[in-house]
């Protein structure tokens, strides 16, 4: 039975995604390593709700960054595992709320003619984004990460498909 367990745990989350989410503050420039492990650190874990995202004084840039920053890596993340068409961009919308559930777009624009697809709509309360240990917040994000790789793939698949039928007609 524990082997099996651990299979489960192997299979839910593929990355060290603390690791992936820190080196993106880094590469991007947003923060030096030291730093970025703090933040992530401090606001991915602790206590439910999270103090630094419910005060008072820049409540929802904090609350904008944050989502940003744990959203924009794993979105990365499924673009790298695809091969997009030249000018098809990725683009992660956030809509703040203070007193509910703040909303998380992930849009594929195609770069071409075709209308922009929605891939994802994630609604969360950003200050109940708090984790008890590093497999749950790699689930959590494992999970998102393959929701947005798996619209991406059949949003891809779609606009390659009319590009087809376009070209036979």
């Amino acid at each position: 039975m524990a082997k099996k367990t651990t299979v489960a745990r192997k299979e839910g989350a593929t990355r060290n995604w603390i690791a992936y989410l820190c080196e993106s503050l880094v590469t991007s420039g947003v923060m030096p390593t030291w730093e970025a492990a703090t933040y992530l650190t401090e606001n991915l874990f602790g206590e439910k709700p999270n103090p630094r995202l419910l005060g008072t004084i820049n409540a929802y840039e904090m609350t904008s960054q944050f989502l940003q920053r744990l959203y924009g890596p794993l979105v990365e993340a499924a673009s790298r595992d695809i091969i997009l068409p030249n000018g098809a961009l990725l683009h992660v919308f956030t809509d703040i709320s203070l007193t509910g559930k703040s909303a998380v777009l992930v849009v594929y624009m195609s770069g071409d003619t075709q209308p922009h697809q929605l891939l994802m709509l994630d609604t969360v309360k950003a200050w109940e984004l708090v984790f008890t240990d590093s497999e749950d917040i790699n689930r959590w994000v494992e999970e998102r990460y393959r929701w947005v790789k798996s619209a991406l793939t059949s949003a891809i698949g779609k606009a390659a498909r009319r590009t087809v039928l376009a070209e036979v007609s």
